[in-house]
């Protein structure tokens, strides 16, 4: 009888069976140990700390950012299950002020006066318990904005789920949001929900709540080249900086998952528990195929391989049972593990750091007033200007060559997106916001400099310096800068490529890390210089994908003094 045989007569089929969770959880404990992570790095759990902004997740976030910050109405996240909802929704609540009351909806298949109790229940509104007319909760609802209106408080309700609301549900949603003073609405709503939510906010019957969404965002799944960054991440913040899931597995994981990040989490647990079952240091194609099966229930050949590895299974289980219970008493005695509410060590909080969102701190403000003796229709055309002084550069107004078209003649490029303070203070270069004063007038201003806590900023003619929620209080997110590309000017320069834009990455990259610059003939984008890239990526604060796009080409720009920064004015200022 083999050693095998022998431990299954010992240990019996069912016994095992019915300890199966819990073996499976003893599987984790032993399987972070022998990866060294600290915590399981791909739970489904919807954990900020792990949130990895990919571009759409952060666009996403500004625009709720954006609509938090704002004077009421509805704003909307939608997107398949699993993009990262739920997640992005929860990273806004961490940032949100104290002066901030939040009812917090998950269930919303709820009828109207259910859901108006719920409301009151969340924002701790006192209401008959057998009540059941409409009119009374929102009298009490009013009541309620009216008060904490008038204690500076903001209310906000967030809905999960959104897309299972009826349209009586909406249309009352849609009447609560009608309280509001002459500055702004006294309740905002947050709708996050899947695609069909879009669909129902599309009917004619909703057209005036859909009017009513001031800011609204699409997320899809998880782009090829973002995965990898997004699995480097997860285990970084769970304190493993190696890549376990080589290049040809990303490849297989991103047609087995579609870059649903829900899916990528659950099939990488399952991978690593089977290449630490195997004792092997790397996660395999064939070992991530066979994760992906028994996580989407695929079928296997007459489940011969099941019952070929039944034993196995088995006997490797008691083993890590056993082995946890020393492992258990080893951290007992002498290595204590760190909770989940303990900080991370420096070099996760490196990590972390590096690639968190930048959240407005929403403060609220007072809204900055164009000044009244200047044309705020020719605010655009003033602030481009001011925008081209400082690059050494005259702007000719013309209806026919935009701004950027004239950038691009003389040797430089517009970047215009969607983002926050911290962000432009990371990308340090002066540019031009757009903002909204008390009575809707859509103006232009150049920010010039920005320190910690102010920012001085240019508006037609005249020069302020005003505090930073006073910034945040008008700026609607949208903002353009310039910069100066490569003198061989590439969109994205990717592992893999060869070539003069590659010599460039090279040359710039020794001014950060030292490194000698030989130039080579035909220069290769290969590992090493990778790994080289996501160092300076993490450095400054950046996503470390190791794909050179244009905010990392930015950072990678000549050195000081062939260009305008946002430091340096606010030094010679």
């Amino acid at each position: 009888m083999s050693s095998q045989q022998a431990l299954l007569v010992v240990f019996p089929l069912h016994l095992v069976l019915l300890f199966k969770q819990d073996l499976t959880h003893l599987h984790k404990l032993m399987y972070n140990e022998y990866f060294g992570l600290r915590e399981a790095p791909f739970s489904i759990a919807p954990d900020p700390r792990y949130l990895f902004m990919s571009e759409q997740h952060r666009e996403a976030l500004a625009h709720l950012v954006y609509g938090f910050s704002s004077d009421g109405g509805f704003v909307l996240l939608t997107g398949e299950v699993g993009t990262g909802k739920t997640t992005v929704c929860r990273c806004l609540l961490e940032q949100i002020p104290d002066n901030t009351s939040i009812a917090f909806i998950l269930n919303p298949k709820l009828t109207v006066q259910e859901l108006l109790a719920t409301i009151c229940d969340e924002f701790g509104i006192n209401h008959p318990p057998d009540n059941t007319s409409i009119k009374v909760f929102v009298d009490l609802i009013n009541a309620y904005l009216l008060e904490a209106h008038t204690k500076g408080r903001k209310a906000i309700l967030l809905i999960d789920e959104a897309q299972n609301l009826s349209t009586d549900v909406l249309e009352q949603l849609r009447l609560l949001t009608n309280l509001e003073t002459n500055q702004r609405k006294l309740l905002q709503i947050i709708l996050i929900g899947q695609p069909e939510l879009r669909d129902k906010l599309s009917d004619p019957g909703l057209r005036q709540l859909s009017q009513r969404i001031i800011a609204r965002y699409h997320l899809v799944a998880l782009s090829k080249r973002d995965i990898s960054a997004y699995i480097s991440h997860r285990l970084s913040v769970a304190g493993v900086s190696d890549q376990l899931f080589p290049a040809a597995v990303i490849n297989k994981l991103y047609r087995l998952t579609g870059g649903v990040p829900r899916l990528i989490n659950v099939v990488c647990d399952r991978a690593l528990l089977g290449t630490y079952a195997m004792n092997k240091n790397l996660v395999s194609t064939s070992t991530l195929t066979k994760a992906a099966h028994e996580v989407f229930g695929e079928s296997r050949p007459a489940g011969l391989r099941l019952r070929r590895n039944a034993a196995v299974w088995i006997i490797s289980s008691l083993i890590i049972a056993v082995g946890a219970v020393v492992t258990a008493t080893y951290y007992q005695k002498g290595k204590q593990e760190p909770s989940a509410h303990e900080p991370i060590s420096n070099k996760q909080a490196t990590v972390y750091e590096a690639v968190k969102p930048d959240i407005i701190e929403t403060i609220r403000g007072r809204k900055l007033n164009w000044p009244a003796d200047q044309p705020a229709d020719k605010s655009s055309e003033m602030a481009f200007r001011e925008l081209f002084k400082l690059w050494g550069l005259v702007y000719q107004p013309a209806d026919t060559v935009s701004s950027c078209t004239q950038a691009e003649r003389s040797g430089l490029k517009c970047y215009k997106s969607l983002g926050t303070l911290p962000r432009l203070r990371n990308l340090n270069r002066p540019a031009v916001l757009k903002f909204s004063d008390d009575g809707g007038t859509v103006y232009y201003a150049v920010l010039t400099a920005l320190s910690h806590d102010s920012a001085r900023l240019r508006l037609g003619t005249d020069v302020i310096n005003v505090p930073l929620k006073d910034v945040e209080a008008s700026w609607l997110g949208e903002y353009t800068l310039l910069w100066r590309p490569p003198p061989v000017f590439t969109e994205i320069i990717r592992p893999g490529m060869q070539g003069p834009a590659v010599q460039w990455l090279e040359t710039q990259l020794s001014l950060f890390d030292g490194t000698p610059n030989v130039p080579k003939e035909n220069p290769e984008y290969d590992n090493d210089l990778v790994d080289r890239v996501r160092k300076f990526q993490l450095a400054k604060g950046l996503i470390p994908d190791g794909i050179v796009g244009t905010q990392t080409m930015i950072h990678l720009g000549p050195a000081d003094g062939d260009k305008p920064t946002l430091d340096h004015m606010q030094k010679d200022g």
